[in-house]
């Protein structure tokens, strides 16, 4: 089953019923998703939120929909989204089921990528319909991620009972529904916590430092060069290694070490650890020459290289 667009309605046949939609935790993510829903003919009803932000997004994503408290959400609503930060999930479950809230045949939904179903079970036990969606998306709380759901890839886990009803309101919202086993959750959102919340931290960084040396535009000077790296990344994986580590250029990168104990000593450790990272990738596939890697890991061993600390070196980057 596969819809041809974003929000295009699916064959009749194919359509789940129309539900009313609940959600508990107006942060960036699940106001999103509900005028996602709401979109493919879905009715959101409540919306649960404390902080002035969360009101702000439910208005303007979800205009006209009340905000109540959570055992409200719940009573309003036949398909509720549990869209709160990680470690409140599991307390919310517990309070809810505990509370008698949770109402048997209600789908109950998290979007947390670190959890399975087994977080719901208290839940499951009251009778609900337990659901782990999770979009590989960052949210910025505002209508533009409706937009970027188009394409995005859900990771989805579910009893097999579930699996299609799972993966109907992920094609629904315009995702595409990725399986992913229970015991392989924790594991999938490790994954993708390092490349997407760690390239923020990488990419902000840069930006500061290019500034720091005199570069007025930093974002239109490393919009190209890493929408190319990640498109030849994401092509071809360790192959795409470029630059100095990759080359073994040891005078360079300790110059590098050098200027950032100058310039920014709180990069220094994380340019180090991803460099050793390189490094290894680049051995393991034959890329960095071993007579070259000796010296190279001997600068990212001690932090820092011989002649270094003023910031010069005998070596540019390419």
């Amino acid at each position: 089953m596969n819809a041809t667009a974003p929000h295009d309605p699916l064959e009749a046949r194919d359509r789940p019923a129309r539900l009313t939609v609940g959600v508990v935790g107006a942060g960036r993510v699940g106001p999103a998703l509900a005028a996602s829903l709401q979109l493919a003919g879905h009715r959101p009803v409540a919306v649960s939120g404390v902080s002035d932000a969360s009101v702000r997004r439910a208005a303007a994503l979800l205009p006209d929909v009340p905000l109540v408290p959570p055992a409200e959400v719940l009573a309003r609503a036949e398909l509720v989204l549990l869209t709160v930060p990680d470690d409140a999930l599991p307390g919310l479950v517990e309070g809810l089921a505990e509370t008698g809230a949770v109402r048997p045949g209600q789908l109950l939904v998290h979007t947390s990528g670190r959890y399975g179903t087994r977080v719901l079970d208290p839940a499951r036990r009251a009778g609900a319909l337990p659901l782990a969606l999770h979009p590989a998306m960052t949210f910025t709380g505002t209508s533009v991620d409706v937009q970027r759901l188009a394409g995005c890839s859900f990771g989805v886990t579910a009893p097999e009972e579930l699996r299609l009803a799972a993966e109907a309101l992920v094609i629904e919202m315009g995702g595409e529904p990725e399986w992913i086993a229970e015991e392989s959750r924790p594991l999938y959102h490790a994954a993708l916590a390092l490349g997407a919340n760690h390239l923020v931290t990488l990419v902000a960084q840069s930006m500061e430092l290019l500034r720091t040396a005199g570069v007025t535009a930093p974002d239109r000077m490393l919009g190209p060069l890493l929408g190319a790296a990640l498109d030849n990344a994401l092509r071809s994986g360790d192959a795409a290694l470029t630059g100095p580590v990759a080359r073994g250029d040891a005078g360079t990168v300790a110059a590098h070490i050098g200027e950032l104990r100058r310039h920014a000593p709180q990069t220094v450790a994380g340019y180090v650890a991803m460099a050793r990272a390189t490094a290894d990738r680049a051995l393991a596939h034959g890329m960095l020459k071993p007579e070259l890697a000796e010296d190279l890991l001997g600068v990212l061993a001690d932090g820092t290289g011989p002649g270094t600390t003023d910031g010069t070196g005998s070596q540019e980057p390419r």
